[in-house]
């Protein structure tokens, strides 16, 4: 039976009405959630923080270049079997000691619906999307070595992310409820700074924001810098006590922020952005 619980976001996490609707339209469709967008936008947070709003137990998966979708089922040792068995210890006659469960195996060997992550899952071979899609679907795996199956005593929330590094199947794609989430506009910025930093000055959070998104708009930028990357810099003004004069342009002229390491993180970049602030003085 599906939980109607429905998730509204969470004291530490701001989440858009669009992405609430996403994470619930997923519940009860009993599909997995497939969240893209740019890095530092909340997408490894959002299921952390579907699990605390939903009581449920967490379960992370963090897929690596070399991750294998067995991995998420579980894992054979045989190596420390033979080599158990050439020591002459009795735990060779058990295979279940060899057997390591995955994270799918323990979401649904759980006693309580679980939240599972699945993170950057276009970090791994093209192939592995497809390779889990017979386990999500029927919500059971069988094991060889053991001859037996394992079935989900509860289907658990499956909430996946990409980064978009590479396409996705079709076919993993039919099974997945999708969302994008946007980069927050300046007001729902400013939420999410509220949540990390309440008692900001109103104007330092406003030179603040002007500063990062001019960085983010700036033609021609490597990487654009992120939420997280906003709010470490936050906390670099803060901790350093940047006056609220050294955030903003004399007479109207473009400035380097200070403390810019923390959101322009590559020497082209910062090389870009320095010719634009000399030109910028030499037409003003």
């Amino acid at each position: 039976m599906v939980n109607m619980m429905k998730f509204t976001g969470t004291k530490k996490y701001v989440a858009t009405r669009e992405l609430e609707m996403a994470v619930n339209a997923a519940i009860a469709l009993e599909r997995p959630l497939l969240i893209k967008g740019e890095p530092g936008t909340g997408k490894t947070m959002l299921a952390i923080e579907v699990a605390d709003a939903l009581k449920r137990p967490l379960i992370q998966w963090h897929v690596k270049s070399t991750s294998k979708a067995q991995q998420g089922l579980y894992e054979y040792d045989a190596v420390s079997r033979l080599r158990d068995s050439q020591l002459g210890d009795d735990r060779v006659q058990d295979i279940e000691h060899y057997i390591k469960k995955g994270p799918l195996w323990e979401a649904f060997s759980s006693e309580e619906p679980a939240v599972v992550l699945i993170d950057e899952i276009d970090k791994a071979d093209i192939e592995f999307p497809n390779d889990l899609l017979r386990e999500l679907d029927r919500m059971e795996f069988f094991v060889y070595e053991t001859q037996k199956l394992v079935r989900a005593k509860h289907r658990p929330t499956i909430i996946i992310t990409s980064n978009n590094e590479k396409e996705l199947p079709d076919a993993f794609l039919r099974r997945c409820f999708f969302h994008y989430i946007s980069f927050p506009n300046k007001e729902t910025m400013q939420e999410i700074v509220g949540v990390h930093f309440p008692k900001l000055k109103k104007t330092l959070l406003q030179e603040a924001l002007t500063s990062f998104f001019e960085i983010r708009e700036v033609p021609g930028i490597k990487k654009k810098p992120s939420t997280s990357e906003l709010l470490d810099w936050l906390k670099l003004l803060l901790a350093e006590d940047i006056p609220l004069e050294a955030l903003r342009a004399k007479d109207n002229k473009k400035i380097i922020p200070p403390l810019h390491g923390a959101l322009i993180k590559n020497e082209q970049d910062v090389h870009l952005f320095e010719r634009l602030v000399f030109l910028s003085k030499r037409t003003n």
